[in-house]
């Protein structure tokens, strides 16, 4: 547990916030171009996944934001 304020929460909410909108618009921009003649059944379930795929790496990024290391340390008993 940390006591003090740390850089890396504003650091990593930025970065964040950065990462996902770079996300968003190469999806918005490049996506529909390559998929858009597709059904619309298979468009949906495609921007779905992609909708939920950043959310993969996000615990590791949390633990880093909170500890400064990239996995959990380990339990103490």
């Amino acid at each position: 547990m940390r006591d003090e304020p740390t850089w890396r929460i504003p650091v990593g909410l930025l970065g964040l916030l950065a990462a996902l909108l770079v996300y968003g618009i190469l999806i918005a921009r490049y996506l529909p171009g390559l998929i858009g003649d597709w059904n619309a059944l298979v468009q949906t379930v495609i921007y779905l996944f992609l909708g939920l795929i950043w959310l993969a790496p996000l615990r590791r990024f949390l633990t880093w934001m909170e500890t400064g290391h990239w996995s959990a340390p380990p339990e103490k008993d």
